[in-house]
């Protein structure tokens, strides 16, 4: 995928080798071509099909990998079908009896809000013994913006903006999306009755809670109100008063208890603890010593990568708490927070990377930009000052692009079809 040109002039690409030696690039990108493919939507769908109705079947999509997974289900599904799915500009594939749109993320447009009402439609008016067939991944909170009656289109991007320079967790910042939304957590679903849903979910979220990701429009969940004030408060979100008065009067969502909810299923098809594995099984096929750290890590990623970081270090220097040679391998959703200050072009995986080795995002895609991430090593910093860069300026202002783009060191796969949240490799020779 060819990337944007910057607004100016890149500052020269330092001389000299390739930071990274070109084995370890090959197999950086080995892992997470194995980890992208665990994800992979036909692998993903296999064994997960549920049984033909004996009415209709629609199809409902929705995510930055919804797209290739209705393709995959088009293929897989014995009998008839037709629906709608909407995915990131880009992400699109073709498909034969599903409608594929495409929106804006991560703030959303008003195709978005199009696709969103053509959802709705076609889920509207089944009956007993039709299906609903949810896919749903990473991504479907920006592409499904319905404000709740009282709100505009615009507040919805003025909520997503802000939410996202929040730096407040994936979890806080679907509790306060789910109460101002017409169709996320459950809503969609409840749209559906009295046809039975059946989710089949790809998880870009730290625990794989279903109900989290893309705000969970077809699975309800605890919460309401309360919990969503409660992460305005906690994580000092500054709302607009528009959007703070809205979501205190919104109207709690769906009781999951309820019996139409009881004949809908939920499954969980892909996930990063599955991806991390099929890294891990590629790094030691290649005579590594391969460590999962976690598949849940949060927090500011400039921080976990400082985390990462020493613990590197420490295997480098002593041996523990793992000897080398080896691999780490980690997972989950960090967060950049923007705050008031200016802000450059990247990423959470390229943030994480002015700190740290290689970090790309399953979708293929880091934050704005065309890239998932970066490789970096020991040498980076005093190559980015070689050329003219000063890596904690570009921090500070979170332009981990431009860095990695002045050293040559962007990685960019294009979209892969899945999301199933941020991968990290780092090897230790």
């Amino acid at each position: 995928m060819a990337l944007p040109s910057p607004k100016s002039a890149p500052p020269p690409r330092p001389r000299g080798p390739r930071p990274v030696p070109d084995r370890d690039r090959l197999l950086l990108r080995g892992l997470f071509d194995a980890a992208v493919n665990a994800a992979h939507p036909a692998t993903a769908l296999t064994g997960h099909l549920p049984a033909p109705p004996k009415g209709r079947t629609v199809v409902i999509g929705a995510g930055k990998g919804a797209a290739q997974l209705g393709q995959a289900f088009e293929r897989l599904w014995p009998g008839p079908l037709s629906g709608v799915i909407v995915t990131r500009y880009g992400h699109g594939a073709v498909c034969d009896r599903l409608r594929v749109i495409e929106a804006a993320h991560p703030v959303p447009d008003a195709a978005g809000a199009a696709a969103t009402s053509a959802l709705s439609a076609a889920v509207q008016g089944l009956g007993p013994d039709d299906l609903v067939v949810a896919l749903i991944t990473g991504g479907g909170s920006a592409l499904l913006p319905a404000p709740v009656p009282g709100l505009t289109l615009d507040d919805e991007i003025a909520l997503n903006r802000t939410l996202l320079a929040s730096g407040a967790p994936i979890g806080a910042m679907n509790a306060i999306r789910k109460q101002l939304s017409g169709i996320k957590g459950g809503r969609l679903a409840a749209l559906a009755r009295p046809a039975r849903v059946v989710s089949l979910v790809v998880s870009d979220v730290p625990g794989d809670d279903p109900g989290q990701v893309a705000s969970g429009p077809t699975v309800a969940s605890p919460g309401g109100t309360p919990e969503a004030l409660a992460a305005v408060a906690d994580h000092r979100i500054d709302l607009p008063d528009r959007l703070r008065a809205a979501l205190a009067a919104a109207p709690p969502p769906p009781d999951p208890t309820r019996p139409d909810f009881a004949r809908d299923s939920v499954r969980v098809i892909a996930s990063a603890s599955l991806s991390l594995d099929a890294a891990a099984h590629a790094a030691r096929a290649a005579g590594l010593s391969a460590h999962i750290l976690s598949d849940a890590i949060e927090g500011e990623a400039r921080e976990v990568g400082r985390v990462h970081a020493a613990l590197a270090r420490e295997i480098a220097l002593r041996d523990r708490p793992f000897a080398k040679p080896c691999v780490l391998l980690s997972g989950g959703e960090t967060t950049v927070s923007i705050g008031s200050g200016p802000a450059g072009r990247g990423g959470r995986n390229g943030e994480f990377l002015l700190g740290f080795a290689l970090a790309a995002d399953t979708d293929g895609i880091d934050g704005s930009e065309a890239n998932a991430g970066a490789f970096a090593d020991a040498t980076s910093c005093d190559r980015l000052r070689r050329a003219g860069l000063d890596p904690a300026a570009l921090l500070s202002r979170h332009d981990s692009w431009t860095a990695f783009d002045a050293l040559g060191d962007l990685f960019a796969p294009g979209p892969t079809g899945t999301n199933v949240n941020d991968f990290r490799a780092i090897i230790l020779r």
